[in-house]
């Protein structure tokens, strides 16, 4: 674990390098629950981490991730960031080093301690950067909604609505997804590691399509070929399967329809266009103004959706209502840009 703060903005930070293999991490608990604001790239992750091993995230949040989507940087690395607010380049020498050997190498603790060296002074930039701009509010408040939503593991029984194909499964077939998803859910969690490292998604989607009766049919299942499992783990597997061959239908939690509807496919297209031209007029992350996801549940008049309040209902949901109401029309100007400009009402009656 990586930690830099400073005691005065223009001093160089102290950073410490911390081994949460040798050192127990929960005290940390009291620094998140002062009155500090904790900065972070992409934060979810960390987020995670935290609540697992101090039982809580931080008070307050800064995302330079989320944060520099504001300034017209989508998703943009750490790297790409410091690069481009302060004109630093960062190593790149250990990114994809094995990092549960131990003891760390010079080099390794070198590249640890670069991830953090500069975070303050780019959170700083680029809050520099979002005062000119007038939309350091937006920026909290998205900060805010990540900070204090859930990043623990989901609900097991809906764990296989994550794989690929999990719409198009059928009778049976859907059983058996969810209990081997679900298994692996809580072997991933009960042996502390990623869900695909237990079994990979080509697996459990194969095992779906294909339930195998025995422990050699499980072998010669696709993404498992020539991978050793332990005749307990083989066990747990094929009575994960059996589960689900015999699920009851009322023990079965489908997944929702789908985001779009057949009906809403075209207004959403529609709308969709009209915010990537938003976002590029703006500087905004097309993902931070809304997903296809966002404008379908609006305009179902879902009273959750997340265009109905904050920032983003004057910027993209007023709007919006515009143009689906009728009073606001979509056209090309000159310069080949989308423009929302009020509806004459006139027909187009040919050249």
């Amino acid at each position: 674990m990586q930690i830099a703060w400073s005691d005065h903005p223009r001093e160089h930070p102290q950073v410490a390098l911390i081994d949460p293999l040798a050192v127990d991490m929960a005290p940390l608990a009291e620094v998140l629950a002062g009155p500090g604001v904790m900065v972070a790239h992409a934060a979810e992750q960390d987020l995670e981490i935290l609540e697992r091993i101090c039982g809580m995230g931080p008070s307050r949040l800064f995302d330079t991730q989320i944060a520099a989507g504001f300034a017209g940087h989508g998703s943009s690395s750490l790297s790409a960031l410091t690069q481009a607010f302060l004109g630093q380049e960062m190593a790149k020498g250990d990114r994809l080093t094995d990092w549960r050997v131990r003891p760390l190498t010079d080099s390794q603790m070198a590249y640890a301690a670069a991830d953090v060296e500069h975070l303050l002074q780019l959170a700083d930039a680029i809050a520099a950067d979002l005062d000119r701009s007038d939309r350091t509010a937006w920026a909290e408040e998205e900060c805010e909604y990540v900070r204090l939503r859930s990043h623990g593991p989901g609900d097991p029984l809906k764990a296989w609505w994550k794989l690929r194909d999990a719409r198009s499964l059928k009778g049976a077939s859907r059983g058996v997804a969810q209990e081997v998803a679900a298994w692996r859910e809580r072997r991933a969690q009960a042996v502390d590691q990623p869900v695909r490292s237990v079994l990979p998604d080509l697996a459990v989607q194969a095992i779906s399509h294909r339930p195998p009766a025995d422990p050699a049919a499980l072998t010669r299942i696709r993404g498992l070929e020539g991978r050793h499992m332990r005749p307990a783990v083989v066990e747990e597997v094929l009575a994960a399967v059996e589960r689900g061959r015999v699920l009851p239908s009322s023990e079965l939690c489908l997944p929702p329809a789908e985001d779009v509807p057949r009906e809403l496919r075209a207004p959403v297209a529609l709308v969709m266009a009209w915010i990537a031209q938003l976002a590029r007029d703006s500087r905004i992350d097309t993902s931070l103004l809304a997903t296809r996801g966002d404008v379908a549940t609006y305009l179902r008049g879902e009273p959750d959706s997340r265009l109905s309040g904050g920032w983003r209902s004057a910027l993209v949901a007023e709007p919006v209502q515009a143009l689906v109401d009728g009073r606001a029309a979509l056209t090309f100007d000159s310069g080949g840009s989308l423009v929302l400009e009020e509806r004459s009402r006139r027909p187009y009656a040919g050249p």
